[in-house]
């Protein structure tokens, strides 16, 4: 058995969020493996969680600024991408993994990437801790909540990923920040200030100035393979998930009545 790792490197924020949804589609439709895709921005980009409002972000000051804002096909809150590999892996909801919902998916996921993050001697820790909504901080920025099986390092988040499901899969999208870009955050992100942002976030950097992309990601696909006992080979988009991508990010992801619908 194995799956399938994509490296598909620095993108614009529509692309991004449609290549997700697109091999979303082909996984669950048997058209590919189960596949983790490492990606990264063109630019500093705003995603948005699907249910959250866009009155939380500055649009304005955006626009001006040329940082596009894009909504996520999962959910979750806000993130300020541009200094974090961002990650997404879909699969069906197969045993004995991801056969007994959101909670039990994130918490096999999540093991991983702690073996992963231990690997490269960060000294992390899992959130045992179940939440809804603005619970911590009454932010809209998604690292500045801590739920269940989210990874932090000195009791400050590192990594945060949010999941949508199918009958028949799922798509899970994670960011981890290496590193944090505070002020440019409290001008994206309404009722967010810069010190709490300090005080609740973290980037890999911080801690180890010299992490290393490469070894990120090798450690993580090592990691994968560990937990759920499958090969992952390094693959590329098919020309049905690249024509689906277009598609969507044409009629979806670059739509305002998809990105302001909230």
């Amino acid at each position: 058995m194995y799956w399938r790792v994509v490296d598909t490197g620095h993108l614009d924020a529509y692309s991004n969020m449609a290549i997700d949804e697109a091999v979303s589609v082909a996984v669950r439709t048997e058209k590919a493996p189960p596949t983790l895709r490492f990606y990264m921005w063109k630019d500093f980009s705003v995603s948005i969680g699907q249910f959250q409002r866009i009155a939380e972000v500055d649009t304005l000051f955006c626009r001006k600024e040329n940082i596009p804002v894009v909504r996520r096909p999962t959910g979750g809150r806000a993130i300020l991408h541009g200094t974090d590999l961002t990650y997404s892996f879909s699969a069906p909801n197969i045993p004995p993994f991801f056969s007994e919902g959101l909670l039990s998916t994130y918490s096999h996921l999540s093991k991983a990437f702690y073996i992963a993050f231990r690997a490269l001697d960060f000294d992390v820790r899992i959130s045992s801790r179940r939440e809804k909504g603005r619970v911590l901080t009454g932010s809209p920025l998604c690292f500045q909540s801590v739920s269940y099986g989210e990874i932090t390092i000195l009791g400050r988040k590192v990594m945060g990923s949010a999941q949508k499901r199918w009958k028949d899969g799922f798509l899970q999208q994670g960011s981890i920040m290496l590193t944090i870009e505070g002020a440019l955050m409290k001008s994206v992100f309404r009722e967010t200030e810069k010190e709490s942002i300090a005080q609740t976030m973290i980037g890999l950097a911080e801690v180890n100035p010299s992490v290393n992309l490469e070894d990120l990601k090798e450690a993580i696909v090592n990691a994968f393979q560990e937990v759920f006992g499958v090969s992952l080979r390094i693959d590329n988009l098919s020309r049905y998930e690249k024509d689906l991508a277009d598609r969507l990010k044409e009629e979806k992801y670059l739509s305002p009545e998809w990105t302001e619908k909230r």
